[in-house]
C-alpha cells in the first residue's frame, strides 16, 4: 500500500539568487499533518512558503504584470 501524499506548490529563492522561483510537487505528510519535503530539495534553498495545491503565479516582484483572464485559469 503506497503513502498518500498532497500537492504543494513551494516559492522559493536559490541560496545564490534572488529570483523567486517555485515548483509544484507531491509529498507525504507527517503524524501531526506537516508536509514532509525531503532535505535534498531544500539544499541551496530558502523556502518562502509551501501552499496547498498547484497555484498559477500571475507576476513576481520585478516582473511586468501581463494581462490575465482569470475566468480561464
Amino acid at each position: 500500500m503506497s503513502e498518500a501524499t498532497t500537492t504543494v506548490t513551494i516559492l522559493y529563492y536559490k541560496e545564490d539568487s534572488l529570483i523567486m522561483e517555485h515548483e509544484t510537487k507531491d509529498y507525504p505528510k507527517n503524524k501531526n499533518g506537516r508536509i514532509i519535503i525531503p532535505p535534498e530539495f531544500k539544499e541551496g534553498k530558502n523556502i518562502l512558503a509551501v501552499c496547498l495545491g498547484e497555484i498559477t503565479i500571475v507576476n513576481k516582484f520585478g516582473d511586468r504584470i501581463l494581462g490575465v483572464d482569470v475566468e480561464n485559469n
